[in-house]
């Protein structure tokens, strides 16, 4: 086999710019079970390439462990393509953007990738809402009461007049994550008031952005879960506006406002 030729080919390459057109990195937590599968479905085509890196992360979901994750964000972001531009970026926690703060994530995360759109759940559920004009919301979490605290605060400083939130008590997003979609259905249903006009669903974790439509069928009104809200914000960044109506009203809206900062 030693004296076997090598041949070098005569063919002329030709290259593309990009393998795929266009590329949305994903920042997860170690423990997350649920954002890349809805990735994978949702924004993931032959056009749209995902790429995932995980940040070390340990439960209980509190926000002083949140907090922890902040130092990580940079190198987590930096092995995404090292050197290569991507269209998106998410940081794939709502519960602890909300502590970190929006600023401080994007702050983080364009020191290593910079000039790229860094997008975080509670900055897209945002502008999810303005999108379908709502202004009095309801809000479901898994979280604790503690943890829960910090997101209401969030959206009420954005301007949102919070009609009802409930929470269920859990601190491990393993545990969230199994949460059968059928109860997060009953759940959602429980949790709206008549007087609100959508429904946030918080958690990358939990496996609501699958059930979304089925939950508006059953509330009449918009729902916004935290994987929907950055998929349909990576979608648009990357110039995929085609509605996609069965996996919830949101994914047939345009993003609106300014261009993202």
């Amino acid at each position: 086999m030693s004296s076997l030729p090598i041949l070098r080919s005569p063919t002329a390459l030709a290259f593309d710019d990009r393998p795929v057109e266009k590329r949305v990195g994903l920042v997860v937590l170690a423990t997350d079970h649920t954002t890349e599968p809805d990735f994978r479905r949702m924004v993931a085509s032959d056009r749209i390439g995902v790429y995932t890196a995980r940040i070390a992360y340990a439960n209980p979901t509190t926000p002083e462990n949140l907090r922890r994750m902040q130092p990580r964000l940079a190198e987590g972001a930096a092995l995404i393509l090292p050197d290569e531009p991507l269209d998106a970026i998410c940081y794939s926690c709502t519960s602890a953007s909300v502590v970190m703060g929006d600023d401080a994530i994007e702050q983080a995360i364009v020191s290593s990738k910079p000039g790229v759109p860094v997008i975080t759940p509670p900055a897209a559920a945002r502008r999810a809402l303005h999108g379908f004009g709502a202004r009095r919301i309801a809000v479901l979490t898994p979280y604790t009461e503690q943890t829960s605290r910090p997101m209401a605060a969030y959206f009420a400083d954005h301007g949102f007049d919070i009609a009802r939130f409930t929470c269920f008590g859990l601190d491990d997003d393993r545990e969230m994550a199994r949460i059968a979609p059928a109860s997060l259905v009953r759940a959602a249903v429980e949790a709206m008031p008549p007087d609100a006009d959508a429904l946030f669903i918080s958690c990358t974790a939990l496996r609501s952005a699958g059930v979304a439509a089925e939950i508006e069928a059953a509330i009449g009104r918009p729902v916004v879960t935290s994987n929907q809200a950055t998929a349909w914000a990576a979608l648009r960044l990357c110039g995929d506006d085609r509605p996609r109506p069965g996996a919830g009203r949101l994914m047939t809206l345009p993003l609106p406002g300014e261009a993202w900062s």
